[in-house]
């Protein structure tokens, strides 16, 4: 009777439920969260790597911007994600081929966010890090606290999905008709309020929703939230300084 001591509940120990009325095993749960985590720290660390060496290393750069060929590929590393994402989608519960599906994304999307770095000032690069990496924490320790006492953000799927089609229109309009710094500076608020809204959505889906076997797409929908935010800031704090 007396043989276990008193120990309070523990989060990181896996024995307590993350919302009310949790029917699965928190321990399960806490070990599927922590495995999305896992993977997407490992993106985000290849992402700082490739960008980081695309900005240091000026030729790379100068042969993306100054030569036909370099042109086509940075077109190719644009376009490869969005390729990607579709065998990614049905290929996410296949192992290897879905770690495989992975790479491709994240390296190609690292580069892309690479090569717009290379053209912006450090001191807007650090100032965007920075933030992001404050608004993204405190939003997910927030989502954490919120599904704890029972609040639920299913809700704001629909919203965000209108949300980030008409951002789409907008980015599109922009392409045809330049309105100017102003408008690059609405577009990049409108876009960071956004996904931040998207990282809400997706972290609850991540202690809700998500099927064990589903890591894969988890870790690839909070990379994208976590990548958008971060380029959103980039355009306001560029914008802001030109």
């Amino acid at each position: 009777m007396w043989t276990q001591p008193y120990r309070k509940s523990d989060p990181e120990a896996g024995d307590r439920s993350l919302y009310p009325a949790m029917l699965e095993s928190p321990q399960l749960r806490w070990a599927f969260i922590r495995k999305v985590y896992s993977i997407l720290a490992f993106q985000l660390l290849a992402t700082i790597a490739v960008g980081a060496v695309v900005v240091y290393v000026h030729p790379i750069a100068h042969f993306f911007t100054s030569t036909p060929g370099g042109l086509a590929l940075y077109i190719v590393l644009f376009i490869v994600p969005f390729i990607v994402l579709c065998p990614l989608y049905y290929y996410h519960q296949r192992h290897p081929v879905n770690y495989l599906l992975l790479g491709i994304f994240t390296i190609s999307l690292a580069f892309v966010v690479g090569l717009t770095c290379a053209f912006t000032s450090g001191k807007i690069i650090l100032e965007s890090v920075i933030l992001t990496t404050a608004v993204v924490v405190s939003l997910t320790l927030y989502t954490f606290w919120a599904a704890r006492r029972g609040h639920d953000f299913n809700f704001l799927g629909p919203f965000l999905f209108g949300a980030i089609f008409a951002l789409m229109i907008f980015a599109f309009i922009q392409l045809l008709f330049p309105l100017g710094r102003i408008s690059l500076m609405v577009y990049g608020c409108l876009a960071s309020i956004i996904f931040c809204g998207y990282i809400i959505y997706d972290t609850d889906n991540l202690i809700k929703r998500y099927s064990y076997d589903e890591y894969i797409w988890a870790s690839v929908s909070l990379y994208l939230d976590v990548i958008n935010l971060f380029l959103s800031l980039l355009t306001i704090f560029g914008a802001a300084e030109s």
